[in-house]
């Protein structure tokens, strides 16, 4: 059994500004603002949650397809006001939209809240 190898962490100096291989230590679009840390740290916050990364694992996997709230109960296996109580910190976090269809809610992915937290996260 062969292992993978271990990889290397730049050393301190290597992520100084100047230095070359420079820019895998800073992020893409340069220092955020106030207004922007508040809506990226909720996004990450809400995310934080297990659940609540199921639950949009299972709303995502549909693409760009509306999940109505009755048929993810059963996937992840907890009850209706608690998968309501979940997708609502989803949805105030804007990465989801909520509608209401008769007696029932779907919900859709927003990708434009992907595409932020995916450039914020994007270290080079």
């Amino acid at each position: 059994m062969t292992l993978a190898p271990v990889p290397q962490v730049p050393a301190a100096d290597q992520c100084a500004p100047g230095a070359p291989g420079a820019e895998c230590c800073s992020l893409s679009g340069g220092p955020v603002g106030v207004n922007d840390a508040q809506r990226i740290a909720g996004r990450l916050k809400a995310l934080s949650d297990p659940t609540r990364l199921r639950l949009l694992s299972h709303v995502a996997a549909q693409g760009c397809d509306a999940v109505c709230v009755c048929d993810l109960t059963a996937v992840v296996g907890i009850s209706q006001p608690t998968v309501s109580h979940h997708m609502k910190k989803l949805v105030d976090a804007g990465l989801l939209i909520r509608e209401q269809r008769g007696k029932w809610v779907h919900y859709t992915v927003v990708p434009e809240a992907f595409a932020e937290l995916r450039a914020f996260l994007d270290l080079r």
